[in-house]
């Protein structure tokens, strides 16, 4: 939980320090920054872990050829990427859309 603080701090700060520091135009400026970024990121990350995702499916089906089955370098490699994918699929992409409601 105390790791969370500085984060959320930096959240909750960073509109604040911008506006009272730079003006209303600035803080306008960093709320639709971070909607447009968070847009792409999160539409990147989730079709990111879905391909990574169907990557191993792909590979453990056999569609690379019979020397590319389960066991093989490129599985084990696909197994690797899967691992990376679920979460950025599952957790990361949703997660950004929260983002973009509260900006």
């Amino acid at each position: 939980l105390r790791e969370m603080l500085a984060p959320g701090a930096l959240v909750i700060l960073s509109p604040l320090v911008a506006g009272m520091g730079f003006g209303k135009n600035c803080c306008a400026g960093l709320l639709s920054g971070s909607l447009v970024s968070s847009v792409q990121l999160a539409i990147s990350m989730s079709n990111t872990g879905g391909a990574w995702d169907n990557s191993k499916k792909y590979i453990s089906a056999g569609g690379l050829g019979k020397e590319y089955v389960k066991g093989s370098e490129a599985h084990k490699n696909s197994v690797t990427g899967d691992t990376v994918g679920d979460p950025l699929k599952d957790t990361s992409g949703p997660a950004l859309n929260i983002v973009m409601k509260l900006t």
